[in-house]
């Protein structure tokens, strides 16, 4: 596999970004992608260095990126920057234009950890025309019905703005309206660890879900919010989108 990093200019944010990524050096491309999107205090780097994930995809046709998701959230802010926009512009503008990328659905995945699961699936089920399959571990997952957080209010409320229920904010909403407008769905797995802060919300977000028959996998196993359960677990998610890629090893 070849490691890239590239600094590139953002047109949403009018600033310098980077990211990170690993392609394969053999065969013949396009191929297809997977973004792969970092926790609130990580940034870019974090997957390669907190990971295995280069030797986990050595043999597989697949390029991996790994943008600078910021304090985002992967969302428009209510009060500061379109990071979405930026995600779905310039960073799969960007990575599509210079790298040998398959630049269809069907070779398009996206995952991450904690806010990068949230921010897959709010991408994901936002685009559903974007994306083949997503994955969330230990994903962020706000019920906005549910009070916020205290020591998280002011943050969310920057983030998301007063009533973010029901809107491109709402992973709830954004799943039962995907559901509801007869689009093809990308495949979605969810996996938290057990002994996780965030495994109410997981289970909670699981169970609506399956209330509205919104087809998906979740997946609890031992662990907690950190990089041992990540780095563990991310070879199952590997496997999952190399199904909806289509790709044997």
């Amino acid at each position: 596999m070849a490691f890239l990093h590239a600094s590139f200019f953002s047109k949403v944010l009018q600033k310098e970004v980077g990211l990170n990524a690993v392609a394969p050096e053999k065969g013949k491309g396009p191929y297809p992608v997977l973004y792969l999107l970092h926790g609130l205090s990580d940034d870019y780097t974090i997957w390669h260095r907190r990971t295995r994930i280069e030797w986990f995809v050595r043999d597989l046709p697949l390029i991996v990126v790994m943008p600078d998701g910021f304090r985002g959230f992967y969302t428009d802010n209510y009060l500061g920057p379109a990071y979405g926009r930026y995600m779905i512009e310039d960073v799969i503008g960007f990575a599509e234009h210079a790298l040998p990328i398959r630049r269809t659905r069907s070779a398009r995945c996206i995952g991450g950890l904690s806010m990068g699961g949230f921010g897959s699936m709010r991408l994901a089920l936002a685009h559903p025309e974007l994306f083949a399959s997503v994955h969330s571990h230990s994903g962020a997952v706000w019920d906005f019905s549910q009070p916020m957080p205290a020591e998280r209010r002011e943050m969310f409320a920057q983030l998301f703005g007063p009533k973010p229920k029901g809107t491109p904010h709402d992973l709830y909403h954004l799943a039962k309206q995907a559901l509801h407008a007869g689009k093809r769905l990308p495949k979605l797995r969810i996996d938290c660890g057990v002994d996780d802060v965030l495994i109410d919300r997981n289970r909670a977000f699981h169970s609506y879900l399956e209330k509205i028959s919104f087809p998906h996998e979740y997946t609890e196993y031992p662990g907690e919010h950190n990089w041992d359960y990540w780095e563990e677990h991310i070879r199952e998610a590997l496997v999952f989108h190399c199904e909806a890629l289509g790709i044997r090893k």
